[in-house]
């Protein structure tokens, strides 16, 4: 369908997804199968599709949760590895998508950078970048961002004292270069949170003598990379029926552990130091790995079969925790005095927060930035129309949440063409108490605080970290409530 705006012919779809990774590809597949014959695309920025897995290339990238919860529960993880590789990860996405029909609705080199709503027309007017500057325009009826909560442009990297006397190479994980060879090489990863604890035993397997240097402890535990569990189960109940199982023992498994951490702080604390002691054979060791923080203050870091401990405990690796007074010609200096000498220095030190792609937006020429919003069943704005943003969770996998997400979409679309709505818009009350978004104390998370939405103190305007309660409240609670519907 197109419409006419002056003498300009614009495009017009029902439904507009930004987003070309895990999250966009799922709401691709639920908007395929539950909105037929809507009409509607995928916008890409990137040339290529997966998001996080096709950006990463960093030694060892992994998933930091179980497939059978972080893949599509209508395409099921099939591989051995219940923790898998980024290339594998990006392998499913690129063949799902293909085997679906979803490759072929995917626009490549298409950044949004700019969304206006229009009451009178009831629909956004989207402004494309393409390649060399050129700006297209299209229009839609209902936009569903899917492009992750991160900044794919930059990464968090910090200003050290001394970073330019250093005479060998500087590397964030989030641009690893293709040429950079560690084998043989001295090199010194700062940080210690997902990316750091993932990288420093791929190193290792790869030659390096690294040290991960930690300004603070942050809490690691290992598990298994092959499900067992997963194994028995599709032996006596093979099929979809057996992918159910295994999902929801991980769902449940995880809501557990989280539980415990918020309920029992110091019996979890317990059990995370005392692995740590088991998986590194040294209690001294184990130190390193016993933070200052309760268990999931932070989100907390896993390691396939305890390849990190493994690696420490063989002298493969190295582990300090101290502080960084400078770096020098030959590596880093601490503030106890001790230098690091170094080759290579990676500074795994964190993404910077993203929310809605970075695209400007505003509704009848009035500017909404993010940072003044409140989230609605955290999914959609309070008094913005027809628009919801795809977040997964902080401590499960992302897709739990982004596909439930993407189920309530559809619905709330079929519920307003069933009634002749086109336009629906949360309302919040007067005189509600907001609250931060995510529920973490993460560098990443507070850096970007007086960046992101917050969300309210009552539902349906709470961000929930809890997936039995989310999938009730959207798959079937009143797509109605505290939303105001026009035609």
């Amino acid at each position: 369908m197109s419409t006419t705006d002056g003498d300009r012919t614009l495009e017009h779809l029902d439904v507009l997804v930004v987003g070309a990774g895990l999250s966009g590809i799922g709401a691709a597949y639920r908007i395929s199968t539950m909105l037929p014959g809507r009409s509607w695309a995928v916008l890409e920025a990137r040339d290529a599709s997966g998001g996080t897995w096709d950006l990463f290339r960093y030694p060892g990238v992994r998933s930091d949760s179980d497939m059978l919860t972080l893949g599509f529960p209508w395409a099921p993880w099939r591989d051995d590895d219940a923790i898998a590789d980024g290339g594998k990860i990006l392998r499913y996405l690129r063949e799902t998508a293909a085997e679906h029909g979803i490759e072929e609705r995917i626009r490549y080199r298409h950044r949004v950078v700019a969304a206006s709503w229009s009451t009178p027309d009831a629909r956004w007017t989207v402004t494309v970048e393409r390649p060399g500057g050129v700006h297209e325009t299209l229009t839609c009826g209902f936009l569903y961002l899917c492009c992750g909560y991160y900044d794919y442009d930059r990464g968090h990297d910090p200003e050290i004292p001394g970073r330019a006397d250093f005479a060998g190479r500087v590397v964030h994980p989030q641009f690893w270069p293709d040429d950079l060879d560690v084998a043989g090489r001295r090199v010194v990863v700062i940080g210690s949170g997902a990316t750091a604890v993932t990288l420093v035993p791929a190193l290792a397997d790869r030659g390096a003598d690294v040290t991960m240097l930690q300004r603070t402890p942050s809490w690691v535990t290992a598990l298994p990379r092959r499900d067992r569990v997963r194994d028995a189960v599709r032996r006596v109940v093979p099929g979809r029926v057996g992918d159910d199982v295994v999902r929801y023992k991980n769902v449940l498994t995880t809501m557990a552990f989280y539980q415990l951490s918020r309920r029992r702080p110091a019996l979890a604390r317990g059990l995370l130091a005392r692995g740590a002691a088991r998986a590194l054979g040294s209690k001294e060791m184990a130190e390193h790995f016993t933070a200052s923080y309760d268990p999931w203050d932070q989100r907390l870091c896993i390691v396939p079969d305890g390849d990190l401990f493994r690696v420490l405990r063989e002298g493969r690796a190295h582990v300090v925790t101290d502080t960084i007074d400078t770096m020098t010609a030959q590596g880093v200096r601490l503030a106890s005095g001790r230098e690091l000498p170094a080759d290579v220095v990676v500074t795994a030190t964190g993404l910077r927060l993203e929310i809605a792609g970075g695209i400007a937006f505003d509704v009848d020429g009035e500017t909404r930035s993010t940072r003044d919003l409140v989230v609605y069943r955290g999914l959609m704005f309070g008094d913005v129309p027809n628009l919801a943003v795809c977040v997964g969770y902080v401590n499960a996998s992302w897709t739990l949440r982004a596909d439930l997400a993407s189920r309530y979409v559809c619905r709330l679309v079929d519920h307003m063409d069933a009634h002749g709505w086109r336009t629906a818009v949360p309302r919040p009350p007067d005189g509600m108490t907001g609250s931060p978004l995510l529920p973490l104390s993460s560098g990443y998370v507070t850096r970007a605080a007086s960046l992101l939405p917050r969300q309210g103190d009552r539902a349906p305007w709470l961000m929930r970290q809890n997936y039995l309660l989310d999938r009730r409240d959207l798959l079937r609670g009143d797509v109605a409530e505290a939303m105001e519907f026009s035609r």
